[in-house]
């Protein structure tokens, strides 16, 4: 039994093609509840993959049973592997073979563990979700988002005790403080074609008190591929600064052209199902809206998150720069902001940045947190 067993896994590890010497074994070799055809099956409509007519492998027809779909696999690798095989599995489903049919499936989109992978992978593939898939991509995003919320918040917060005045009071609910254009705007989506109206979900409110003299922070984020994941840290790093007393926030995305999503900077999933990945990049462009955006400079930090690579030129990049750097306010460059802080960018460039004034560097968003603490003082 132990040859067997023994045998069994080589099987696994050589795959089909060691078919016909170790047929007989996988054919009838059970381990408790597991089937080692089954395993092999399951494992070979991944990673048989691998092995393309470019590597001399050409897949004949046969008269075989018919061949799993996407959906009957991940039916059953949930069933014969344990959760952290499974979400492997997913992810080199995704992420190495590209099979995009099990992001355009609601049944099994919906039975996926929500991750940072699966929230990537959604945004990058959106456009070709419909109808029903759509929404539960939506309820996807808001579950990732609201956790790595909740593990930023506390530090951001923390980080920035004491900087801020923290006695101005919350918002009050009364009908006088009803943010009535925001509201209807926030559930437009909400619209019931039955009742002819729009059914609210949320309901929002102006501050009692204006803020005095706020610090004003401008986030401008590279939607380029590269540079997803900065985009999800960047859009829920805004949300949680737009919460803080004394704080007004911007969120600016850009490639080659600029999109302001401030008035949407309460919801980061509203802002990341905007997020057109891909296409070039003018930083320059970019840069040069932010600095519209800036009223009083010695109480203004602007926060650019791009790899520096810009397929417009660099000059104007430099440029405003430097009028950003001269007119008192601060300027940040985050090459890349998620929690392993490692990015691949224009060091050239992020040279000159630093040589003009500028802060330059790949962050966690608890450093930059606290960077922005730092500068507060």
């Amino acid at each position: 039994m132990q040859n067997r067993e023994l045998v069994n896994r080589w099987r696994l590890i050589l795959g089909s093609f060691s078919e016909d010497t170790l047929h007989s074994s996988i054919d009838v070799a059970e381990d408790g509840n597991f089937i080692y055809r089954e395993i092999d099956d399951l494992l070979d409509f991944l990673y048989i993959r691998e092995y393309g007519e470019d590597r001399g492998v050409r897949r004949e027809g046969s008269l075989d049973a018919s061949q799993m779909i996407v959906p009957e696999w991940i039916r059953k690798i949930r069933r014969v592997f344990p959760k952290e095989v499974v979400e492997r599995l997913e992810n080199d489903a995704l992420d190495r073979y590209q099979l995009a049919e099990i992001l355009t499936d609601k049944k099994v989109l919906a039975g996926m563990q929500p991750n940072m992978n699966l929230l990537k992978n959604i945004l990058a593939l959106k456009d070709r979700m419909k109808g029903e898939v759509i929404e539960t991509a939506k309820h996807i995003v808001r579950q990732v988002v609201d956790e790595l919320s909740k593990k930023l918040e506390n530090d951001i917060r923390q980080s920035l005790s004491g900087k801020i005045n923290r006695s101005e009071s919350s918002t009050l609910k009364v009908s006088k403080n009803l943010d009535f254009k925001k509201t209807v705007r926030k559930n437009l989506k909400n619209y019931d074609n039955n009742l002819k109206t729009i059914v609210p979900h949320a309901i929002y409110f102006n501050p009692r008190l204006k803020r005095f003299n706020p610090w004003n922070i401008i986030i401008c984020v590279d939607q380029s591929g590269s540079m997803l994941e900065s985009v999800i840290y960047s859009a829920i790093m805004a949300s949680i600064f737009a919460k803080l007393p004394m704080i007004r926030i911007s969120l600016v995305i850009f490639d080659t052209e600029v999109v302001d999503l401030s008035g949407y900077v309460d919801d980061p999933v509203d802002v990341l199902m905007s997020v057109q990945l891909g296409g070039g990049t003018d930083i320059g462009k970019a840069m040069g809206y932010c600095e519209t955006l800036i009223e009083t400079p010695s109480r203004t930090m602007m926060v650019i998150v791009t790899d520096l690579q810009d397929g417009a030129g660099y000059n104007p990049m430099y440029s405003s720069a430097n009028r950003i750097i001269e007119s008192g306010a601060r300027l940040f460059i985050m090459t890349g902001m998620d929690e392993q802080s490692e990015s691949m960018y224009d060091k050239n460039a992020a040279k000159i940045m630093a040589g003009l004034g500028a802060k330059v560097a790949s962050v966690t968003p608890g450093s930059l947190a606290r960077w922005i603490s730092e500068s507060m003082r």
